[in-house]
């Protein structure tokens, strides 16, 4: 079986912005832009393996800052500094989550907010600081 992936020309050199990209799913979405060409930039609140994919795929084509989806104008100051440095952000990741089991007589109102600021709120705001520029 081939491990080779398919390349994308039309991906070659476009900013790809991905939360929640330093570790499972979000890792490999950085991993395959990367391999497309793209200049690829992702947040996480996770340092450790941030920093570890960072060094594993190189600085060149990769920049990670470390944010908490929570906070939406470290989010969106994010996207601005990318956009600032790398031009129009074309590729919008929003794989940031957390997905705790739980029994629904434990669902409390605060535990519902909380994961919606991570699950679904962080994505509507990152689609506001991108789509001026899309």
């Amino acid at each position: 079986m081939s491990t080779a992936h398919v390349i994308y020309p039309d991906l070659a050199g476009r900013t790809v912005f991905v939360s929640g990209g330093g570790s499972g799913i979000g890792a490999g979405f950085v991993a395959r832009f990367v391999e497309q060409g793209c200049r690829v930039a992702f947040i996480d609140i996770a340092d450790a393996p941030a920093q570890a994919l960072v060094a594993k795929l190189g600085a060149a084509h990769v920049r990670y800052a470390q944010c908490d989806v929570r906070d939406i104008a470290a989010l969106q100051a994010a996207v601005a500094d990318v956009q600032r440095d790398w031009g129009p952000i074309r590729v919008l990741v929003n794989n940031a989550a957390r997905d705790d089991r739980h029994n629904l007589e434990d669902l409390t109102v605060a535990y519902w907010d909380e994961n919606q600021a991570i699950n679904l709120r962080h994505q509507v705001f990152a689609v506001q600081a991108v789509a001026p520029a899309m």
